[in-house]
């Protein structure tokens, strides 16, 4: 069918009042429906449908327990042990991270230190992720004075001018910070003691 060349009728034109009457009309049908249901009605699924994702779990409080990670450290026999820890959010995203500083463990002697930033796992619960190394025991220092403050790692690295040195006797150190600065950690090395 072809429209008609002739003028428009009159139920065929559309006006401000029409478009108000189908709106009130809409509201009340939908307004009724509402008013209208039984008291005991709840939205369902429809069959076969999953039901809906739950929230994510919160992210946990605290630090990752350095106790549960896996330190990239051969240690042949000996086991890996936590020997300084400490937690905060170093990086501003409202999850806190623990710095460990680990050995292995020796019956005598004085095994290099490392140093470790952890996260926790993905899923909240798990083996926490090593995020950063700090110091890599193949480096052959030790760590004193460690401390987590803020958002500020601080330590005493302790080395060895030559091999000469006996391992228990460090002759050289330097106290260092690590801090979270344009997307990473970096590190700064703090002024020798009397060359100020």
């Amino acid at each position: 069918m072809q429209p008609s060349a002739g003028p428009d009728l009159p139920h065929t034109r559309t006006r401000p009042v029409h478009w108000i009457a189908t709106a009130a009309a809409l509201a009340a049908v939908v307004g009724g429906s509402a008013l209208l249901q039984p008291a005991d009605a709840v939205a369902k699924p429809p069959a076969g449908a999953s039901a809906p994702a739950r929230a994510a779990d919160p992210q946990p409080r605290g630090g990752p327990d350095a106790e549960k990670a896996d330190y990239p450290v051969d240690c042949g026999p000996e086991r890996v042990e936590v020997v300084r820890k400490g937690s905060g959010d170093l990086d501003g995203d409202g999850r806190e991270e623990t710095v460990a500083v680990v050995r292995c463990t020796a019956g005598f002697g004085t095994p290099p230190n490392g140093i470790y930033v952890l996260a926790h796992a993905a899923s909240g619960q798990g083996t926490p992720r090593i995020v950063e190394t700090f110091l890599d025991p193949k480096e052959g220092m030790n760590v004193s004075d460690f401390a987590v403050r803020g958002r500020t790692v601080s330590a005493t690295l302790l080395g060895y001018s030559s091999e000469d040195v006996p391992r228990c006797c460090p002759d050289q150190q330097r106290k260092v910070e690590w801090r979270w600065r344009e997307g990473k950690f970096r590190l700064s090395a703090l002024p020798v003691a009397g060359s100020v």
